[in-house]
């Protein structure tokens, strides 16, 4: 079977003008050979694609593969992460991870929380804003949260995202509507835990193959900052046996509401009562194999990268051949 990777090497748009920040969710190139490696092992015929742009020019020159293993995050737009899954559907190409729709819906965090609470999963009160008066509509109870609606990597996240007053909120709207050029979200604080927890299937088949809990030194926020520097911002742990299952719960209802397959990874926080909420999902979780968070965690658990791949590739495979 020939394997074709579609994905957004950092070195490819810096080299072309793009920003570091346009860039920052974009992977580097040990991340594509890792995968390339990988699927070699399995005994899989691969081929470098590249990104939505590279891809295009390749369908259009008749050049075809039996999957695609897409880790492409796209440029711009809330829509941006669905470009290579929907174009590959045009073409009729199969490929590793979830659709479109799934991938539109997941990266608008509003969308995935309406989702996900439709389908009884615990998740904080919250607002979108799309201009400056929607706050006056927005009865939630301080302190609160604001983030970008639609941005991944903790972009948009800083030490003045959390807000204790109708002018710090109104700021750090204008700040967000200025800056990325998108709504915003507001939610009421969860100042409990944090925990992240790796799924692998889809549907009925999907499991959680273990969680991790994030601690930021001086209760930072898990910004874009602190994600570049987390060896020396966080400590990552294995979930607590008393909140596991708690937590796992939480992460798979989130991921059967949304319909996503294959892989990826679900955003929880405690309230202030303890309780598991439902923070985002990303089903375009980072694959590099020592500092992308799915294969730390999967790690605490015994399940080395090539494994967590073999994983990923079987939940690919027995979807696509039904």
């Amino acid at each position: 079977m020939k394997v074709g990777l579609t994905f957004d090497l950092r070195s490819w748009y810096i080299d072309r003008g793009y920003s570091m920040d346009e860039t920052a969710e974009f992977d580097k190139q040990e991340t594509v050979d890792a995968l390339e490696n990988s699927l070699k092992l399995m005994g899989y015929e691969t081929e470098p694609v590249g990104n939505a742009f590279q891809l295009i020019e390749a369908l259009a020159a008749g050049r075809r593969w039996d999957m695609i293993l897409n880790i492409a995050e796209g440029l711009y737009g809330d829509g941006r992460e669905s470009v290579v899954p929907a174009v590959l559907d045009q073409y009729r190409i199969p490929y590793v991870f979830s659709g479109p729709v799934v991938m539109g819906i997941s990266l608008n965090k509003h969308l995935a929380k309406l989702v996900a609470a439709a389908a009884g999963v615990p998740v904080s009160p919250g607002c979108l804003i799309t201009e400056l008066k929607d706050l006056d509509k927005c009865k939630l109870n301080f302190p609160l949260f604001i983030k970008p609606v639609s941005e991944g990597t903790g972009k948009g996240i800083t030490e003045n995202s959390l807000v204790n007053s109708f002018a710090e909120l109104t700021d750090m709207a204008e700040w967000i509507f200025n800056e990325f050029k998108q709504p915003a979200l507001v939610e009421e604080y969860l100042p409990g835990r944090e925990f992240t927890v790796g799924i692998v299937g889809s549907g009925d088949e999907a499991a959680a193959i273990g969680g991790m809990e994030v601690i930021c030194s001086d209760n930072l926020p898990y910004s874009k900052e602190v994600k570049e520097n987390y060896q020396n911002y966080c400590t990552y742990k294995p979930l607590d046996a008393d909140i596991i299952d708690e937590c796992k719960t939480v992460a798979l209802g989130a991921w059967k509401a949304l319909e996503a397959v294959d892989a990826g990874r679900v955003d929880l926080k405690g309230d202030r009562n303890g309780k598991i909420c439902f923070i985002e999902a990303n089903p375009l979780a980072g694959l590099n194999p020592v500092h992308s968070d799915l294969p730390i965690l999967a790690r605490m658990y015994g399940i080395e990268y090539q494994s967590l791949m073999e994983m990923i590739m079987k939940s690919a495979v027995k979807r696509i051949r039904k």
